[in-house]
């Protein structure tokens, strides 16, 4: 079954550029990360908003000791007003089957 988490980073104010671009960056790296079955950038209000999907736990696991995650930790050092909010999701499928889960 595959892992749905939501991983939310609040820049500090005068970071949201640089953090944008960090993120920007390491998103084509993480797609070829195997296991990644959705990795999803979106922004709201300077807050940025990963939706990802990986095939297994272990695939997660890996993704979390990669090379891109550990690139872009090292680009966000210093630039985030928080630690990164990090939720693996538990679906809870309802209605079309296409349109009740990601």
């Amino acid at each position: 079954m595959s892992i749905v988490v939501v991983a939310t980073l609040t820049p500090k104010p005068d970071a949201v550029d640089a953090v944008r671009e960090a993120l920007l960056a390491a998103v084509p790296k993480v797609h070829e990360e195997p296991g990644c079955e959705r990795y999803a950038l979106h922004e709201a209000d300077g807050v940025f908003v990963f939706v990802e999907r990986w095939e297994s736990a272990e695939a997660m696991k890996v993704h979390g000791k990669a090379e891109p995650l550990a690139t872009l930790g090292a680009a966000l050092a210093g630039k985030l007003a928080a630690a990164p909010d990090i939720r693996r999701l538990t679906p809870l499928p309802a209605g079309d089957a296409d349109k009740g889960a990601v």
